[in-house]
């Protein structure tokens, strides 16, 4: 149980700290920079800043849920997606170097929030953990197509970097939906949307 406990929370320093693994190429990495203003520059990175965190959530999130889920394809399911969303991690992080910005000073507070959301929904059964599953990649999907609209047009180095994680995060609730995730109610989406939206704007500043 203590080697557990120490390789989950090492998990959670090299989330928060440490540089992201990537497997494939950081998409859009070959395009020329782009002419931006100062004030496109800042907006961009803020965006980008906003995705970042949301790929720390999503760490937590699946760390939280493959803790408690029962059933070993869950877990698996889980760990795949994981590992998809850590090199989103490193995409997103590398953009907002290029781009001038910064991470999140909060990151480690959606980290511990994101976690104990995951534990709890591991908790409540493998049947609920894919469905929240589920609908946390729907609303991310929703978010990243908010984004691409509003990034300057010619940040297509940006671009690039959402529309894959877009695709990927249709694919995580596509397995999800494959392994059995229980629609949630229609009070627990409301709940969902609204703390995203608290993390979303905060972190476009912080």
């Amino acid at each position: 149980m203590l080697d557990h406990l120490i390789i989950e929370f090492d998990k959670a320093l090299r989330t928060l700290w440490a540089s992201a693994p990537t497997l494939r190429p950081m998409p859009g990495e070959d395009l020329p920079e782009a002419d931006l203003t100062e004030a496109e520059r800042r907006h961009a990175a803020a965006l980008m800043r906003i995705n970042h965190c949301g790929e720390i959530c999503a760490q937590a999130l699946y760390q939280g849920q493959a803790l408690t889920s029962r059933d070993p394809s869950t877990r698996r399911a889980m760990g795949q997606a994981a590992r998809e969303e850590t090199e989103h991690l490193n995409w997103t992080e590398r953009r907002i170097g290029e781009l001038g910005g910064r991470k999140s000073l909060l990151n480690p507070v959606w980290y511990a929030s994101s976690l104990g959301v995951g534990v709890l929904a591991g908790l409540l059964g493998d049947d609920w953990n894919l469905g929240f599953l589920a609908e946390t990649e729907r609303q991310v999907e929703a978010h990243l197509n908010d984004h691409l609209a509003r990034l300057p047009a010619q940040d297509r180095r940006s671009w690039e970097i959402l529309e894959q994680m877009k695709v990927d995060e249709i694919k995580h609730a596509e397995t999800a939906i494959r392994c059995g995730a229980r629609e949630l109610p229609g009070p627990v989406k409301l709940a969902m949307k609204l703390s995203s939206k608290a993390m979303t704007s905060t972190a476009y500043y912080v």
